[in-house]
């Protein structure tokens, strides 16, 4: 029968004896009665998975292994009998008499037990004790030093042993805590051992006929396991009064997360919770049997794995909606009509008050959050609006410039912050909405139509069809893309980020660095291909600065600074500099929120600041430090009418046609952009508790871009990576440290909408500072914003870290879900997989022919069929769900 649901594994280290000469020891282990407790009630341990004690150790009596006293003070009971009472350090602080006195730590912690049917570690872990296993079936030895010593010389003298400086003197040494203390020789205390334990309602019981032994010794080149099975019971001090299994583990210290000494302690530990299983090995007379033994063990733990676990609880929300996924959706899942929007609107309604007061009333304020992110998303939405204003300008020839892409940011992410479900999501207009608007000019040009109306019937087409998305519940098809799709998808962004910055850069020497500089026809023909290069994501704002700035037209300047500004290599090393500079703060400052420096609260706000400091900073730099340098500034030209409705009834039924087959491309990007960048905001380990309103936006997005298309203002959507950005900005962070490895967890995000809505009024009253002084922010400091972006937005993606573990020792191998449980050549497997999908979006996403990424949509919904019905024909399937999960 398998181990009790109740049972763990729980470790123990301990450190340093306890004891004075002279002294009684049976008088130092009668345990305190708590205040308030009856008589002979036993003070109660700290709750599961934070056992903590402090205990107070006997000298070893001659020719034992543990304390003469001891032994005869643990009774020899049954297996699962109750925790021995413990003295506390207070009665030790009675002592007067320094000598032979010590101080004694044991830190103990629990162990989930191994899952045999997902992590490959614990077949692999028995296959190789079974290749070259150390068995004594029969040891007579009656001490702990002689048992440990007669496994360790086993060890040794095997034929195939491979540890040329293995000394045995040495790892007895390192097995035990004495050594080098005032007590050395006197008491022996093991260093690390794995025990079962069973809870109860008065503590923990200790399983008291097995003991697993771990150790790490730099002397040691492989891992070795021995077992060894005593003829008696023998009576090794409390919780080990009749041990007959002993489980000794010897590891290198620098091993692989999965591999160390603990990992294949917990193993073997955890078949040898089960009674059952213990008393067939008692009854096993050759090697063979036990291993026989062994073998049908993990068969029966891989069994009970497979069934339902109660364990599940323990994972996310987002793994248990992989098992859901796996059902293929229904035609009554669309209907009925508006079902999905009703179901938002009554689960994001009653909370609706609480958008605005969380943070502000309560105990609980974080007024000072509030204003640092309200900063930090005014200048992330900011400097792309201007860029992509700048773009549009010259694409439109003024039909759509900076007051109008600044006038229509500010009005859609005010609609937006006040009655969206999820305020956290944050509208940007983005590059491949521009690449539409040059289509939008090429085909008006083409066939003499007038540009805003056609322009306001592709827009009112795609808004029609959003509509009919949201009503027929269609955001249900975002649920078949699995995580790995979603971080290919937000890798392939991050990329063009960072693409751009160094094109733009590029650009900036080939103008100022002495190569040819080339007149204007042939930089506008460089705008138009640059324009190519926008990725079809919401990749932002990069592409814009790529085409309207670095070809520097005319009407960037005056005449006057035109004649006086020569290509001059200054101008390109300081850009360099600058955009270097912009990266180097902006990440610094970012990351300073990890460093011993300052105040903790300063420190945030710093953090949290970043952005807007590092901008300034060298924008100020670069205007007035280096002035006698010239730089480019944004195309600007002032707007004749900002809400001028176009002419409807000016178009033919044909150009309507037209306008409704680009509108239906277009609502393709706005369809997979807005579902896919709300579902990253929404991420399970980003702990969101208001509930989800995935319909109930997509209506509103269409809402809003009906009065864009109308008043000829640019189409906005939500962006990448601002909107998880924006999350994070909002979230309470807390560090955990896992064999080594520093992690950071999201406790808690303030879900307000008060953040949005004051950078969308921000946005507005930035109309009023055109041209100056948002014209002395250079380029460079936009692409060293591009990098920084980029940089801070790859810190959770699960495919750029397992890019980045094809370049790292495996003893550095974080010890993460999908290490436990998938086969490294696997993951490796996967992860290939994954960058030739990323090579196929970048071939339709950074194509220079616009047309092939005005398709790029129906690419990215092609990667549906490839993970469910490719990959699972090269990898299983178990393992694919595995590396999609999230824990």
């Amino acid at each position: 029968m398998p181990p009790p649901a109740v049972a763990r594994a729980i470790v123990s280290q301990g450190v340093v004896g306890v004891y004075r000469p002279g002294e009684d020891p049976g008088a130092r282990h009668k345990q305190p009665r708590p205040s308030g407790a009856r008589r002979g009630e036993r003070a109660r341990l700290p709750p599961p998975f934070s056992l903590e004690d402090q205990r107070l150790r006997l000298p070893e009596s001659p020719g034992l292994g543990w304390p003469r006293r001891a032994r005869s003070r643990c009774p020899v009971g049954p297996e699962n009998s109750s925790m021995s009472q413990c003295a506390y350090p207070e009665d030790a602080a009675e002592s007067e008499l320094p000598d032979g006195c010590g101080l004694l730590h044991t830190s103990r912690k629990y162990l989930k037990l191994k899952n045999f049917e997902e992590e490959i570690r614990a077949h692999r872990d028995l296959d190789g004790f079974l290749d070259r296993a150390s068995i004594i079936l029969n040891e007579t030895a009656t001490s702990l030093d002689d048992v440990l010593r007669a496994m360790l010389l086993r060890l040794v003298h095997k034929p195939d042993n491979t540890e040329p400086d293995c000394n045995v003197d040495l790892l007895m040494a390192v097995l035990f805590t004495d050594a080098g203390t005032p007590m050395e020789g006197k008491v022996h205390l093991l260093s690390d051992t794995i025990q079962g334990v069973t809870a109860t309602v008065t503590g923990v019981q200790y399983q008291q006929s097995w003991l697993c032994i771990i150790c790490t010794s730099k002397s040691l080149l492989k891992r070795h396991v021995c077992i060894s099975r005593l003829v008696r019971p023998q009576n090794w001090g409390e919780n080990c009064c009749e041990v007959r299994f002993v489980i000794l583990v010897l590891a290198p210290p620098k091993m692989k997360s999965t591999k160390t000494a603990t990992e294949v302690g917990r193993t073997f530990a955890t078949m040898f919770l089960d009674i059952t299983f213990r008393q067939k090995l008692l009854k096993t007379r050759t090697e063979e049997e036990f291993k026989e033994a062994l073998v049908h063990q993990r068969q029966l733990l891989t069994v009970m794995d497979q069934g339902p676990n109660p364990s599940l609880k323990n994972y996310s929300i987002s793994s248990i909606c992989v098992q859901k996924s796996h059902q293929p959706l229904q035609h009554k899942d669309f209907f009925p009509v508006g079902k999905g929007i009703r179901e938002d609107f009554a689960r994001r309604f009653p909370v609706y008050s609480l958008d605005f007061t969380d943070g502000i009333i309560g105990k609980n304020k974080a007024v000072g959050k509030f204003i640092t992110t309200t900063l930090f998303l005014y200048f992330a939405c900011l400097l792309p609006t201007i860029a992509f204003g700048s773009l549009n300008d010259e694409i439109t020839y003024g039909a759509i410039d900076v007051q109008k892409t600044i006038a229509g940011q500010s009005i859609g992410g005010l609609l937006y912050a006040l009655f969206s479900g999820q305020p956290l999501v944050v509208l940007l207009t983005t590059a491949p909405l521009a690449l539409y608007t040059h289509v939008i000019r090429g085909i008006c040009d083409d066939y003499e139509l007038d540009f805003n109306t056609f322009y306001a019937w592709t827009g009112l087409w795609n808004s029609f069809f959003l509509a009919l998305y949201a009503l027929f519940n269609f955001s249900l098809i975002m649920s078949l893309f699995k995580r790995s799709t979603e971080e290919i998808i937000a890798l392939f962004i991050s990329m063009t980020f960072v693409l751009d910055a160094v094109k733009g850069t590029v650009k900036i020497f080939q103008k100022y660095y002495g190569i040819s500089h080339g007149n204007h026809n042939a930089d506008h023909i460089s705008v138009l291909s640059l324009l190519g290069l926008g990725t079809s994501l919401n990749t932002s704002f990069h592409t814009a600065l790529n085409t309207s700035l670095l070809a520097n037209p005319p009407e960037l300047t005056s005449v006057s600074s035109r004649s006086a500004e020569h290509p001059s290599r200054e101008t390109a090393v300081l850009s360099l500099l600058i955009m270097l500079g912009t990266l180097w703060l902006s990440y610094t400052l970012y990351q300073f929120k990890k460093s011993p420096y300052l105040h903790p609260y300063m420190r945030e706000i710093l953090s949290d600041c970043a952005l807007p400091i590092s901008v300034l900073t060298f924008s100020l730099i670069s205007s007035y430090g280096f002035r006698e340098i010239k730089m480019s500034k944004f195309r600007y030209n002032p707007s004749e009418s900002l809400f001028k409705i176009a002419e409807m009834q000016s178009l033919s039924l044909g150009a309507i046609g037209s306008a409704m087959g680009l509108g239906f491309l277009l609502s393709m990007l706005f369809f997979i952009e807005q579902n896919l960048v709300a579902a990253l905001a929404n991420a399970p380990e980003n702990r969101l508790v208001k509930g989800t309103a995935y319909h109930w936006d997509l209506l509103l997005v269409a809402v809003i871009n009906t009065g864009l298309s109308l008043f000829g203002m640019p189409w906005i959507h939500a962006a990448y990576p601002h909107s998880p950005l924006h999350v994070r900005a909002l979230a309470v962070v807390e560090e955990r440290v896992e064999n080594g490895h520093i992690y950071e967890t999201i406790v808690n995000v303030w879900e307000t909408r008060l953040t949005t809505l004051g950078a969308s009024i921000l946005v507005g009253f930035s109309l009023l500072l055109l041209p100056v002084p948002l014209q002395w922010i250079p380029k460079p400091v936009l692409y060293g914003l591009f990098l920084y972006i980029a940089l801070t937005s790859i810190d959770a993606n699960q495919l750029f870290e397992r890019m980045a573990l094809l370049l790292k020792d495996q003893a550095s191998y974080p010890p993460t879900h999908y290490i436990r449980r998938v086969p490294q050549r696997k993951i490796h497997y996967f992860t290939g997989l994954q960058v030739l999908q990323l090579l196929l979006l970048c071939a339709f996403g950074m194509s220079p022919l616009p047309y092939m990424k005005m398709i790029f949509p129906l690419i990215m919904m092609a990667m549906i069929p490839i993970r469910y019905k490719l990959l699972p024909r090269i990898i299983e399937a178990k393992y694919l769900d595995a590396m999609d999960a999230e824990h």
